[in-house]
């Protein structure tokens, strides 16, 4: 790679450490569809990368959140084996498809989570002190304090059970697509679970670096990576995440998410004209 491209791969996974971090969907997302559309890095070898990345984010801003509260320690220990088993499986598959197929699946993928990536979602659960009974016999109950609203928010997980089977389905989409899972998991865990936009990316964030290194060893073991290209995004996206985790806490989400989901759209677009051989880059 010249020292131009490395320097654009750098700033891309800038710009998707900071989105992943903020939306805990791992910045796969971004990175996928940049290096295979924009850059022509074979399909496989961008999902490789990615992953890798996905484990930048993870590492970054996990400690934070944990700290905070927002990551929901108890619900991430109950989905995470879940999601590991999927992620291995998927990387496993992908092995056996063609790169073409790879990026159908990923834009008919990014079309569909943005949907429910584009609500503004109303924050759950209740204030800190106002009672309510668990749900459930897992109690996973969560509390954290939110620095936008200046109040303690607390909130009780809901169909826990759906949840972990949810996670292998997105574990396999990881895998396969290099997206950490968060993709599938911040939506579902939001929409499903109950549970506030802000837990849910926090609680994503910390499960998708293991989940990610599950996968990302099988692609290392077959040669889809490129030394070069992984260094110049992970460190991008180590210095975006340490951003992204830190906006997160102080902002509301809905008008970033609306406008994401729209990119989302677009670069599905764009991977489906590409792997159809209508696009140029």
């Amino acid at each position: 790679m010249s020292l131009d491209s490395v320097l654009v791969v750098f700033a891309v996974g800038a710009v998707a450490g900071f989105i992943g971090a903020l939306f805990g969907v791992g910045g796969g997302i971004l990175i996928v569809p940049v290096l295979a559309s924009g850059f022509g890095v074979p399909m496989h070898t961008a999902i490789g990368t990615s992953l890798l990345c996905v484990v930048a984010t993870s590492s970054a801003a996990a400690s934070r959140n944990i700290r905070s509260g927002m990551a929901n320690v108890k619900l991430a220990s109950l989905l995470e084996p879940c999601t590991v088993v999927g992620a291995i499986t998927g990387a496993f598959v992908a092995g056996f498809l063609r790169g073409e197929t790879l990026m159908t699946i990923f834009g008919v993928t990014l079309m569909l989570m943005a949907i429910p990536m584009s609500r503004g979602q109303v924050e759950l659960g209740l204030h800190a002190g106002t009672g309510g009974e668990p749900h459930g016999r897992f109690h996973l109950r969560g509390r954290y304090y939110d620095e936008a609203k200046s109040s303690e928010i607390e909130y009780e997980v809901e169909r826990a059970p759906s949840l972990m089977g949810i996670s292998v389905g997105a574990g396999v989409l990881s895998g396969l697509l290099g997206v950490g899972g968060g993709i599938v998991q911040v939506p579902v865990m939001t929409l499903l679970g109950r549970i506030p936009m802000k837990a849910a990316a926090a609680t994503s964030n910390m499960m998708i670096g293991v989940t990610a290194v599950a996968s990302a060893l099988v692609y290392y073991g077959r040669g889809d990576l490129s030394p070069a290209l992984a260094a110049a995004a992970v460190t991008g996206v180590f210095l975006g995440s340490k951003a992204g985790v830190t906006v997160a806490a102080r902002i509301h989400g809905s008008s970033l998410r609306r406008g994401f989901a729209v990119f989302m759209v677009l670069m599905g677009i764009q991977l489906l004209l590409k792997a159809n051989g209508l696009w140029f880059s």
